[in-house]
């Protein structure tokens, strides 16, 4: 039982359970609808494999695919320290305790450092079709995001012709296909090449194939004028159906088809990062040589194996869950359309965005649960580098905020489904990149702060920055988004109960977080421990002086992450033998002396140490609340005070903010088990914005259901898979709470398969007219007791690994089934 393979190869977790009511009815397709080709690229569809991502805009005369490579960011290694830091240190400290917050903030601001390389794009494929395309029969066009196949399909006619173009991007293959065809004979016409922004040059080879070799700009230019920075290749091959048709070269870097029944571009790419500590210009990698190899691997398998390779691989991870999600039937006339959800299929994703205030329709948050889940394994894959703030999607020379991970919420958002809804796998990148994290970092916090362990500020790159960001101290001086990422170690063992990798990977990481921390804390006012100099992620306060100021002491962000890493050490130490160890030690006599949450004069959770005026309430970061979500240290049983204190603050918050605020708010709400807030900010995340007025709106959707700042950041989209499973499922390793915050009125019949719970847990259930009706538990551990809670019912249940338990509404075991 040891071997959890067996799960995988002969079911997925969405499979094993099937309740005795179960829906008959299928929920509309889970597909992303376009009735026309692209006009911004906020209305292209995504597809990626981890590593490679393309924007497919579908274009009829002419078709553009944005390229993207995750390796390809401006810069080379740094040095992430500063020895003039421990200096300013003290000055900074004295400042505080003087009270003098806002003169603290202006020598703070000589700490900062370096701003973080630049993620890049690739380039764009471009297919220039004949003139025959310029009078397409709009009503006939169609272009399609199949989540269930990881497929974008366009669909049009043209002279009496139906083309369709198929794209997709392999994990297996590790290629970009595309296959373009017509009904009729001989009629597929077209030129394609390659294009960058960046530095590069194309040109065609022997063999039907383009080849574009270029550069990302180094740190600066050297002698010959060429950016000594990452190199990378990307090779296109161009193969059309036996019989028909003729390839010609054009201008030595274009290939043009003539009469062709069907056509299939295959596309690689490479570059020579050779991981972070790897100087480019030092790199053994050659990427022309490996995209060739790629492409010779690749065209072993014909179109239709590229793609069943692609389906089985993907499939493999996305069929693991399914959510059906329905209004109440009582009392529905025929002619009462107010609660029926509108199948037409015709109808585009964006029009549906639009209609969601008025028909509130349950499906299409189906659709964007699953949309981030697909979004996680398109971007994320063991091996590949960790989602940024994009993905992997960019256009751009300077990407929005440079498309870098930002360690104060950003970062861990892009990961917070990855457990819960059931793709650990995709959540491997985040460890490797907190690997390489903590070995600048220990530099970092030796030299500026005098520090064992190691540390991480708040803006990094694919270089693992670890000193803090360029500029003001609100954003730039933060020291604990190391410490918050090492919390994502302790959850993925909670979820998965794998020792191994507790022993093997995350204790080591936690413990050198440990002892930075326990380093950065100082002796404080009323004895307790603090940090100082303490920010709030990007929050200014009022000083009692009248001044604005960011810098104080122990904020209550720092201290709840702190808090949390503490607990997590602990309890890893008790379950690998180590709770001895002089650094537990240390750790355990340090957590008592924290500086507790505290409750403000006006009922609310405060930010800072001090009841400070808050110049903006509506701020959009609630990073005091982290205690509450992610954190554990804030919860309904335990500290019923201060979650009527966090209930205040949302309250004063307010609904407005960027989509990652937003979804955040959602999942904050469901841990208070307040259903009708967490739905009203999953309601308030479907505003289709408006490209061309972008800066006019606050979070929001764009048409192709990227989550808006705006602009684009991808976060929310994550965040929101992880609010909705969040309101649906909530555990501890012990605890499993069924429907905590489900808003019964709108979401009256569902049923969720193949969720994950802490303890190693399978969650699987349906509910009727608002009232849990069945319940399936299985493990994949041995012997995981459970209480299992529903509206005021608590039962122990004691799951065996290999069978499914069958629960009532009452909680009730009512079947038990083997697994094999």
């Amino acid at each position: 039982m040891g071997d959890r393979k067996w799960v995988k190869k002969s079911f997925t977790d969405r499979d094993v359970w099937s309740p005795s009511l179960e829906r008959a009815d299928s929920s509309r397709p889970l597909e992303i609808r376009f009735n026309g080709p692209a006009k911004h690229w906020t209305d292209a569809l995504a597809i990626g494999n981890g590593r490679l991502g393309a924007m497919v805009w579908g274009g009829v005369a002419n078709e553009t695919l944005n390229l993207n490579e995750d390796t390809l960011w401006t810069g080379t290694p740094g040095d992430y320290t500063d020895p003039g830091v421990p200096p300013i240190l003290s000055e900074v400290r004295k400042l505080v305790d003087d009270g003098q917050y806002a003169a603290a903030t202006t020598a703070a601001l000589n700490m900062s450092g370096d701003q973080s390389s630049v993620y890049q794009l690739l380039g764009d494929m471009k297919l220039d079709f004949d003139d025959s395309h310029a009078t397409y029969d709009e009503g006939t066009y169609k272009r399609v995001l199949d989540l269930d196949t990881a497929t974008v399909k366009v669909v049009y006619s043209a002279d009496e012709v139906e083309y369709v173009r198929e794209y997709f991007t392999s994990n297996p293959d590790q290629v970009i296909a595309i296959k373009i065809s017509g009904n009729k004979l001989a009629r597929v016409n077209f030129t394609v090449y390659l294009d960058s922004k960046l530095h590069h040059h194309s040109y065609v080879n022997d063999k039907n194939q383009i080849i574009m070799d270029g550069s990302c700009q180094g740190p600066k230019v050297y002698g010959n004028g060429n950016p000594q920075g990452i190199q990378y290749s990307a090779v296109l091959d161009l193969q059309i159906s036996d019989g028909a048709g003729a390839v010609r070269v054009l201008d030595g870097r274009k290939l043009r088809v003539e009469g062709c029944n069907s056509a299939v571009i295959l596309l690689v790419a490479s570059s020579s990062f050779d991981g972070p500590f790897t100087q480019p210009v030092d790199s053994k990698r050659d990427p022309k040589s490996s995209s060739l190899s790629i492409m010779d691997s690749v065209k072993r398998f014909s179109y239709a194996d590229l793609y069943a390779r692609h389906v089985d691989d993907y499939q493999a991870l996305f069929h693991r869950v399914s959510l059906q999600l329905s209004k109440s039937s009582k009392n529905v006339t025929v002619n009462d359309s107010s609660l029926r959800e509108d199948t037409d299929e015709t109808i585009s994703t964006a029009e549906r965005v639009r209609s969601f205030k008025t028909n509130e329709d349950p499906s299409l948050v189906e659709l964007l649960f699953q949309y981030g889940r697909y979004l996680l394994i398109a971007c994320s894959r063991p091996g590949t580098q960790v989602a940024n703030l994009q993905g992997i999607w960019n256009r751009d020379i300077h990407p929005p905020w440079d498309g870098a991970p930002h360690l104060n919420i950003n970062l861990q958002m892009n990961y917070w489904p990855s457990l819960p809804c059931n793709l650990n796998e995709c959540q491997e990148p985040l460890f490797d990149y907190i690997s390489s994290l903590s070995t600048n970092g220990k530099k970092t916090a030796e030299v500026n702060y005098k520090a064992s362990g190691w540390v991480a500020h708040q803006v990094s790159d694919i270089w693992a920055k670890t000193s803090p960001d360029r500029g003001q101290a609100v954003w730039a001086l933060w020291q604990m988004g190391g410490a918050w990422l090492c919390t994502h170690l302790w959850e993925h063992y909670t979820y998965t109960m794998d020792k191994d990798f507790l022993r093997n990977e995350a204790y080591s990481l936690l413990e050198s977080c440990a002892s930075f921390l326990l380093d950065w804390l100082i002796e404080g006012r009323g004895g307790f421990l603090e940090t100082n100099p303490s920010t709030s992620p990007e929050h200014i306060f009022i000083s009692p002086d009248g001044k604005p100021a960011s810098v104080s002491y122990s904020s209550t962000m720092d201290m709840a992450i702190i808090n949390e890493v503490f607990s997590s050490i602990v309890s890893a130490a008790e379950i690998l033998g180590k709770n001895k160890d002089a650094l537990i030690a240390r750790v355990r006599k340090a957590q008592p002396r924290l500086y507790p949450t505290q409750i403000a004069r006006d009922g609310s959770i405060k930010e800072w140490a001090q009841d400070f005026e808050d110049p903006e309430v509506h701020h959009r970061h609630v990073s005091h609340l982290f205690g509450l979500f992610p954190g554990h240290t804030i919860t309904l049983e335990k500290t019923p005070d201060l979650c009527k204190a966090a209930e205040y603050t949302l309250y004063k918050r307010g609904e407005d903010g960027p989509g990652w605020s937003t979804v955040w708010k959602a999942a904050l709400w469901a841990r208070l088990h307040d259903s009708n807030h967490a739905y009203q900010m999953i309601k308030h995340l479907f505003d289709l914005v408006d490209p061309d007025r972008e800066s006019e709106f606050e979070g929001g959707l764009y048409s192709n259901l990227f989550t808006a700042h705006p602009p684009f950041q991808i976060d929310a989209n994550f965040g929101f898979s992880a609010a909705v499973a969040e309101i649906l499922v909530q555990s501890t390793v012990k605890d499993l709470y069924l429907l905590p915050a489900l808003p019964r009125d709108k979401w009256a019949n569902g049923c969720v398969k193949g969720l994950k719970a802490r303890g190693g847990v399978t969650v699987s259930m349906c509910w009727r007219e608002g009232e849990l009706d069945e319940v399936g538990l299985w493990s994949e551990n041995q012997n995981t007791v459970k209480s299992l809670h529903y509206r005021g019912i608590t039962a122990t249940a004691n799951i065996s690994s290999a069978t499914v338990y069958t629960f009532d509404k009452q909680l009730k075991c009512v079947k038990t089934q083997a697994l094999f």
